[in-house]
């Protein structure tokens, strides 16, 4: 998303634009995901008389394709072992 950003910065769209991960997830793959990029079981509540959103998430990234031609170039899954390794090795360098 990085190049993403930085072609919108350096264009002339004024428009709101999504930029994001085209693939569709829930949010409990979203924490499966995380689970077996951390090696950890989370324990999940769900909260059933809450008001029901949406089945799951995802960037339409149509104008961004279009006017810019950008797209990711990186899955969801690989990006966020990438960021989860990242902070993980950042915090043990900073706190052991």
């Amino acid at each position: 998303c990085l190049r993403g950003t930085q072609a919108i910065l350096g264009s002339d769209i004024l428009d709101p634009i999504n930029l994001g991960s085209s693939e569709l997830v829930t949010i409990n793959e979203l924490v499966s995901i995380v689970e077996d990029i951390a090696g950890i079981t989370l324990s999940r509540n769900y909260k059933l008389d809450a008001p029901k959103g949406v089945n799951g998430r995802n960037s339409d990234n149509a104008m961004v394709l279009d006017r810019l031609g950008w797209e990711p170039g990186t899955k969801l899954r690989d990006g966020m072992g990438k960021t989860y390794h990242w902070i993980h090795d950042e915090y043990l360098r900073k706190h052991g």
